[in-house]
């Protein structure tokens, strides 16, 4: 957790000021270990696995019928857990923390169109406490409430047809068809059978998703990573699975606070405005800051309006693609990457 005072986001920039002067030499070093951090990281033979999906209700929601299901490992660990965003305190003085035996799906859906047809996007956000840190292997995300985003996108007959996943900060961001999606929609050089996102090796494409299908979002444990996504039946989860509780994703702008106000999970303020509170980077923001002109970097933030959020979820680290690759723009963000929805 952090405790968030009116002026923590200035000390937070003096920090990080103060860490870009350090000699040149230092940074040659951490560069070498950036470019480590970027390579898979091995996975041992896991001590304890989780598989976490919605728990099962009446509300006939598609958000609901449609949700992703987790594989993860090493959950003996705290860290490696989905967990509930949870606040306490006053609104002068709160702390922001994730309860990892709590696990929680932040849901909503935003409908979107281009001018071959209507499309809905179903958004699942996960958080987990931290990435922690670790020098073999560099952890060059780590940092305390990362959360990753699975949407699925349905056509107008409510098919799935893309598969998008992305690190709450903007990082690693994907999509992946499925064979219900025409190749005439795909970028023109997409693979046909694998890709590699920055070291993890993913399907190019997904079989076509049935009425008792689940998209099954496998994760690297440490980083929360997407190491696979799998279609699974769902029957093959009925047993022996975690349970997970539903919250819409606005519900992240008001908290409840023991004094019976509530606070939102991100900073509303400049110089951090739309980003989650105590989220901060400080290898990525000393590595990539002055790189890509954010000395915020690697910070996650909020997913679904940069209007209001007054902070584009760029995916990419170039500063002249901020809005061309804004995901809140997603028929944007989607031309950006080529495809042809």
């Amino acid at each position: 957790g952090e405790i968030v005072t009116p002026s923590h986001p200035l000390v937070i920039a003096n920090t990080m000021i103060t860490q870009l002067q350090r000699p040149a030499i230092i940074l040659v070093v951490l560069i070498v270990a950036l470019v480590q951090g970027c390579a898979r990281h091995p996975v041992d033979a896991p001590r304890q696995e989780q598989r976490v999906m919605a728990q099962q209700g009446v509300s006939g929601s598609l958000e609901q019928a449609m949700a992703p299901t987790f594989y993860l490992t090493d959950t003996d660990k705290p860290h490696n857990r989905i967990g509930q965003v949870v606040a306490t305190g006053s609104q002068a003085a709160h702390t922001i923390t994730i309860a990892p035996d709590r696990p929680v799906f932040y849901v909503g859906a935003k409908q979107w169109s281009t001018p071959q047809g209507v499309y809905t996007n179903l958004i699942y956000r996960i958080h987990f406490l931290e990435q922690p840190y670790s020098l073999i292997p560099f952890n060059y995300g780590a940092g305390q409430h990362v959360g990753l985003l699975v949407i699925l996108t349905l056509n107008a007959h409510d098919e799935v047809v893309l598969v998008t996943t992305a690190q709450t900060c903007g990082c690693y961001a994907v999509s992946i068809p499925t064979k219900t999606l025409p190749t005439s929609a795909y970028p023109r050089d997409w693979p046909t059978a694998r890709l590699t996102v920055a070291g993890e090796d993913l399907p190019a494409q997904l079989p076509a998703i049935g009425a008792h299908d689940l998209v099954q979002i496998v994760l690297r444990p440490e980083v929360h990573r997407v190491m696979d996504i799998q279609v699974v039946p769902r029957v093959s989860l009925a047993a022996d699975v975690v349970q997970a509780t539903f919250a819409d994703i606005a519900s992240l702008k008001q908290l409840p606070l023991g004094d019976g106000t509530t606070t939102s999970f991100y900073y509303q303020d400049w110089p951090l405005t739309g980003h989650v509170k105590g989220a901060f980077k400080p290898w990525e923001t000393l590595l990539l800051g002055l790189v890509s002109f954010d000395l915020f970097v690697g910070m996650d933030k909020e997913y679904g309006d940069t209007h209001e959020s007054g902070n584009p979820f760029h995916t990419s680290l170039k500063p002249w693609n901020r809005h061309s690759s804004d995901m809140n723009d997603f028929a944007g963000y989607l031309r950006f990457n080529g495809w042809r929805l």
